[in-house]
């Protein structure tokens, strides 16, 4: 499969990562369909796009809540997107305020501080710890310190291998019990969660001069095929795709 295609601009491209959460602040990128590991708030900086997901009818809006684990796909629009990614397990997520104004077929549209996002998102300087505290929405609490423990140390070290087995023993819990109440209290499974961290520990090692082949493999990834695979399945494009737009990297 050949990467999709990527617009010409001169829109510089920005990727904010601290503890579990991301945010990417770009071009609208023409992306393949894909499904988030963890709750995503896309925002159209320069005009609405239309959305098209699992199930429903095209929707077009100027913000949008994508779920964790729905495909979906970004059809139409131009310009800068903002695209926020929040960890499930954050206690600061489970204190924050705000979230989206309207439910369309299961899907949060119209975040109550869209216009403060795009002003944020537009300035010469963009403040990303204002920008995620306007973004913020309400998430499931994890309310078990157990899971939240167990979220914990996966992204304490991605790479090592992880077993839902291993971590429902440390938990206290059976496999079957410790993955219901891990899907239920983050919103995505054991697996994607995994795959997540993963994911940010290849960013961190790429923004510190490694290059893919030898992020992958301290991410924990059997090979960069598998990172590539598990990345367009998340993202919509390969890391190759993304790194090809020299994105700037801020780690906090």
């Amino acid at each position: 499969m050949t990467a999709p295609a990527l617009p010409r601009t001169c829109a510089p491209v920005q990727l904010w990562l601290r503890l579990g959460h991301a945010v990417y602040l770009g071009p609208l990128l023409r992306l393949g369909p894909h499904s988030s590991a963890i709750a995503c708030l896309g925002v159209g900086l320069d005009g609405p796009f239309t959305v098209r997901a699992e199930g429903v009818p095209d929707l077009t809006v100027r913000s949008f809540l994508f779920r964790a684990r729905v495909r979906h796909e970004i059809r139409d629009g131009t310009g800068r997107m903002l695209f926020c990614y929040f960890d499930p397990t954050s206690a600061r997520m489970s204190r924050c305020l705000g979230g989206m104004r309207r439910a369309t077929d299961a899907f949060g549209t119209d975040h109550r501080h869209e216009a403060d996002l795009i002003d944020l998102a537009t300035r010469d300087e963009v403040d990303f710890d204002q920008v995620l505290a306007a973004a913020s929405i309400p998430v499931v609490v994890a309310g078990d310190t157990r899971i939240a423990d167990a979220a914990a140390r996966i992204r304490a070290d991605p790479a090592r291998r992880q077993r839902a087995e291993a971590a429902a023993r440390e938990a206290g819990l059976s496999r079957s019990h410790f993955l219901r109440k891990f899907s239920d209290q983050t919103g995505t499974s054991f697996r994607r969660y995994v795959q997540w961290a993963r994911i940010l520990r290849v960013a961190t090692a790429f923004a510190d001069g490694h290059d893919l082949t030898r992020a992958a493999a301290d991410a924990g990834f059997a090979s960069p095929s598998h990172l590539t695979d598990t990345f367009r399945g998340m993202f919509g494009l390969t890391p190759t795709a993304l790194a090809a737009l020299d994105p700037q990297l801020l780690l906090h």
